[in-house]
């Protein structure tokens, strides 16, 4: 396979990596690969035998899903250090989506297996006013976890600061828009007794009194469809009026388990 110069031919070195000669001429085009000889008449590509664990690297990380323009900077970065420190980035986002896949086909699993009657959860409440630290911004829906984590992160370090002791979990208002629209309006706060002083994002806030329909979604969050199908399937059937927006409540956060697939006890109400 190896001529007698120590060079492949681009059908040799295809063979050799698994990567198709469409591929390698790709990987040449972007820089990514480059052969070790290009013939100027015929434009024939040849490639040494220490090319080889560098094609292998790519068809690896291609076969992770990583984009070419990482894979590179990866085999440009000199450092083994930084090397490792991408690499092992990339492992964690492959790992978190693997975990993300597991749960929405735990999820279709369970459709498929037939509706559960979660309506006997459901309570009627009425919520009083309450004071509060409070953020409010407008949102994107695919944005809205990350927010809400930095938003909850930020109130509690300010009433810290303030020596502020919050008075029960934090919650978050939310707009139609951001199911509708997948972009709206959203309010994420922290009840306390006292007074605050607003800094940056952080406001004082006088959380609305409101009469709402109430269920308990114990899990992940990536499951919080049912409970939200579960609620609105109850307001339905029993006309329950559903004239504001849509409240949650955080009973257990990240501060609370170590563990985020253990999952988020978390109240969802849709005020009237």
């Amino acid at each position: 396979m190896v001529a007698m110069d120590g060079y492949l031919s681009i059908g040799d070195f295809s063979r050799a990596t698994h990567l198709t000669i469409k591929m390698l001429r790709h990987y040449h085009q972007l820089g990514l690969l480059v052969p070790a000889e290009v013939d100027r008449r015929t434009g024939y590509r040849r490639y040494a035998a220490d090319q080889l664990p560098s094609a292998q690297v790519i068809a690896r990380f291609r076969e992770l899903g990583m984009p070419l323009d990482q894979i590179g900077r990866l085999l440009a970065t000199a450092d083994p250090r930084d090397r490792n420190e991408r690499i092992t980035a990339h492992l964690r986002q492959v790992e978190d989506e693997l975990e993300r896949t597991r749960h929405t086909v735990a999820g279709l699993r369970s459709m498929l297996a037939g509706p559960t009657d979660q309506t006997g959860n459901v309570r009627l409440r009425r919520i009083p006013a309450v004071r509060a630290a409070a953020i409010t911004e407008v949102v994107n829906a695919g944005d809205a976890v990350a927010w809400l984590q930095g938003a909850v992160g930020e109130l509690t370090a300010i009433l810290a600061a303030q020596r502020v002791s919050p008075t029960g979990p934090a919650g978050g208002i939310y707009a139609d828009e951001v199911f509708t629209r997948h972009r709206g309006r959203a309010t994420i706060f922290v009840p306390c007794a006292a007074g605050i002083q607003p800094i940056g994002r952080v406001t004082a806030h006088l959380v609305p009194p409101a009469e709402v329909a109430v269920m308990t979604h114990c899990g992940p969050p990536t499951e919080v469809a049912g409970t939200y199908a579960a609620l609105a399937g109850y307001v339905a059937r029993h006309a329950v009026p559903v004239a504001g927006p849509i409240r949650e409540y955080y009973l257990v956060g990240q501060r609370d388990t170590a563990d985020p697939r253990s999952g988020v006890p978390k109240s969802a109400g849709r005020c009237s």
